[in-house]
C-alpha cells in the first residue's frame, strides 16, 4: 500500500508523463518549443504575465473524494476489546484540471489536444512508469520532490487509472468562479484509486483449524412490556413480547449475573423470571439474550447470539421494620431518630428520602468510611415536627415504597391506606 505521500506522488507521475510524452509526440514542431508543465492553482495570467511568456499546461488537483468501492475494505478494524486488527486503507479518487495557457492563437488548443491524446493512450499508470518517475525525483534538490520518491505508490494493490470526466457548463462556471479566475481551455480527469495505509502494528488471529457453519433464522427477541412495571425485591418479573423462547435463553439485569429462566414458564410471548438479589432500588433494566450452541469446544460453550431491546422497570424499596406493618404504629418523639430496616440494601451513593405525610426528610450523608450498602437507615426528626400519626413512605432514586391498602370489606377503613405509619410524639 501507499503512504501519505501518495497524493503528491500521483501528481508528480502524471506531470512526468506529460513532460516526456509531449516531447516524444513532437509538440515542439507545432509550437516552436515544448510547453512547460506546472502544478499551480489556475490564475488569470499565471506564469504567462510577460509578453514573451512561455506556453504552459497546468495540472491542478482540485478535489479529493473517498472511493466508493474501497471505503469499507478492512472494516471492522478493531475487535470487541478495542484492539487493532487491521489498518484499513484510505481510498481516494483524485480530480484534476488540465488547463492550457498561451498568448498565441491556437497554441492553447494544440497543447490541450496533444495532452488529451497522451492521457487517452496511457489510461493506467503502470508500476514501471511510477517507479521511473519517482526514481528521477530521488536526486532532486527540492525537499518535497525528494520526499515523494518514498511514496511506495507502485506497490499498492490496485493500479491507478486515469479517466476523463464530464463537467457541464454550470459546474465548470461554479468551479472557476470559486477560484476567482477567468476560464481557460480545460479538461477534467480523475485518478483512481489511491490507497493510503497506515503502518501501525496490528493483532492477527490464529488460523482456523475447524469450520462449522450453522444456518439459523433471524428471530431477534423483542420485549414489548414488563409486568409489573413497579416490583418489590425477590419478586417475579413477567416479560411480554415476541420471539422470546429459544434453546438457550438468558435474562440480563444490568451488571448482575444473567439468569436462566425456568423452561416451564417460558413461551414465545412470555418469560417469568425471579429478580436477582443484587439489584438496587430505583430504575433497573432487563434484556433477553439468545445464546447459540455451535457444538464446538470441549465442553461445548454457548456463543453470543441474538439480543433483545433493553426495557426499564422500577424496583421499589420496602420497609420491613419490626413491629410488623401495617398493624403497628412506630412512635418517635420530636427531636428523636427514626430507624428503619429496608429491603433491598441501599447504596451509599443513592438518593434517599423519607416521606412522612406530605413532608420530606432527606437522609443525612453517609461518611465514605461506612459500608457500601446498608439495610438500616436513620432519619433525625426535627424538634418542631408536627405531632400526629402519619403514613410513611421511603423514596430511593425516585422509587417509592408501597402503602398498604385495607382489603377487608367489613372494615371501616376498607380500600384506604392503613400503613406503614409513624406517630410523632
Amino acid at each position: 500500500m501507499s503512504n501519505a505521500l501518495a497524493i503528491g506522488a500521483v501528481t508528480a507521475v502524471i506531470k512526468n508523463l506529460l513532460e516526456n510524452g509531449l516531447i516524444r509526440q513532437g509538440i515542439a514542431s507545432s509550437l516552436g518549443d515544448s510547453p512547460a508543465i506546472t502544478l499551480l492553482a489556475p490564475e488569470l495570467e499565471g506564469g504567462n504575465s510577460g509578453a514573451q511568456a512561455k506556453d504552459r499546461l497546468n495540472l491542478f488537483l482540485y478535489q479529493t473524494m473517498p472511493n466508493q468501492g474501497w471505503r469499507n475494505v478492512g472494516l471492522p478494524a478493531r475487535d470487541s476489546r478495542g484492539q487493532e486488527l487491521s489498518n484499513p486503507p484510505l481510498a481516494l479518487d483524485l480530480s484534476y484540471l488540465l488547463t492550457a495557457y498561451s498568448r498565441e492563437a491556437f497554441h492553447a488548443e494544440i497543447m490541450l489536444g496533444y495532452a488529451m491524446q497522451l492521457l487517452h493512450e496511457i489510461p493506467v499508470l503502470t508500476r514501471e512508469a511510477i517507479r521511473s518517475a519517482l526514481r528521477s525525483l530521488a536526486s532532486s534538490d527540492i525537499a518535497a520532490e525528494k520526499a515523494l520518491a518514498a511514496a511506495d505508490l507502485a506497490d499498492q494493490i490496485e493500479q491507478i487509472k486515469i479517466t476523463p470526466q464530464v463537467m457541464n457548463t454550470e459546474e465548470m462556471s461554479k468551479l472557476w468562479s470559486a477560484m476567482q479566475s477567468q476560464y481557460r481551455p480545460t479538461a477534467v480527469y480523475q485518478a483512481s484509486v489511491v490507497l493510503i495505509e497506515g503502518r501501525r502494528s496490528t493483532r492477527s488471529a490464529l488460523p482456523v483449524r475447524d469450520r462449522k457453519l450453522i444456518a439459523l433464522p433471524f428471530d431477534r427477541p423483542l420485549i414489548e412490556t414488563v409486568s409489573p412495571p413497579v416490583i418489590l425485591a425477590r419478586g417475579t418479573l413477567t416479560i411480554l413480547g415476541q420471539n422470546l423462547k429459544a434453546n438457550i435463553v438468558r435474562v440480563n439485569f444490568g451488571t448482575e449475573p444473567a439468569i436462566t429462566p425456568n423452561p416451564a414458564t417460558m413461551t414465545d410471548s412470555q418469560i417469568q423470571v425471579p429478580l436477582p438479589t443484587g439489584l438496587r432500588a430505583g430504575i433497573n433494566t432487563v434484556q433477553v439474550i439468545h445464546l447459540l450452541d455451535l457444538g464446538t469446544g470441549s465442553p461445548s460453550e454457548p456463543h453470543r447470539g441474538f439480543e433483545s431491546n433493553v426495557v426499564p422497570f422500577m424496583l421499589a424499596p420496602r420497609i420491613i421494620t419490626s413491629p410488623p406493618f401495617p398493624l403497628a404504629v412506630l412512635q418517635v418523639p420530636q427531636g428523636g431518630t427514626l430507624t428503619l430496616t429496608v429491603d433491598p440494601p441501599i447504596g451509599r451513593s443513592q438518593r434517599v428520602a423519607l416521606l412522612i405525610g406530605d413532608l420530606t426528610l432527606p437522609l443525612p450523608a453517609r461518611p465514605d468510611t461506612s459500608p457500601e450498602t446498608t439495610t438500616n437507615l436513620s432519619f433525625p426528626i426535627p424538634a418542631n415536627f408536627p405531632q400526629d400519626i402519619f403514613l410513611m413512605r421511603l423514596r430511593v432514586d425516585g422509587a417509592e415504597s408501597p402503602l398498604e391498602v385495607d382489603q377487608n370489606p367489613n372494615s371501616s377503613t376498607f380500600n384506604q391506606y392503613i400503613g406503614p405509619k409513624v406517630e410523632i410524639t
